[in-house]
């Protein structure tokens, strides 16, 4: 049976363990140079911040960006009754560049790398609405 939930909860699980990354980084950072949790009441207010610090929470909103369209057209895929071998493919490319965006990004941080894997993942995310654009309305 084929269903994109798996790569969906793949997805938002990858999401919870960047948070707990994010959190681990800048809990320390922020004790390190003095913050307290009020200091954070703005966005941008930890800028200060050690890189990684910043690049783990950066990533986390980014992972709360453009993949909620790939949650919103997954789950219609899988609603639809349309969920075949090419719309698993594509979920699982999906995710899985994803989460090299997010290695690349909370790690070393090479931004020609980082926008290489966030426009395949987008054309991958795009290819996957497309087909679903032609079953409806084909």
């Amino acid at each position: 049976m084929n269903t994109l939930t798996a790569p969906v909860m793949a997805l938002v699980a990858w999401s919870l363990a960047v948070w707990l990354w994010m959190y681990v980084q800048r809990l320390p950072a922020m004790s390190k140079a003095g913050l307290k949790p009020q200091d954070a009441a703005f966005p941008g207010s930890l800028n200060g911040l050690p890189a990684g610090a910043r690049q783990a929470a950066d990533n986390y909103n980014h992972l709360m960006e453009q993949p909620t369209i790939f949650y919103a057209a997954a789950l219609a895929i899988q609603v639809g009754g349309h969920a075949d071998g090419w719309a698993m493919h594509l979920a699982w490319a999906y995710v899985i560049l994803r989460v090299l965006h997010s290695l690349v990004q909370a790690s070393v941080n090479i931004v020609l790398l980082r926008f290489a894997l966030f426009s395949l993942a987008t054309f991958t995310l795009a290819v996957m609405v497309a087909r679903e654009l032609v079953v409806l309305f084909g």
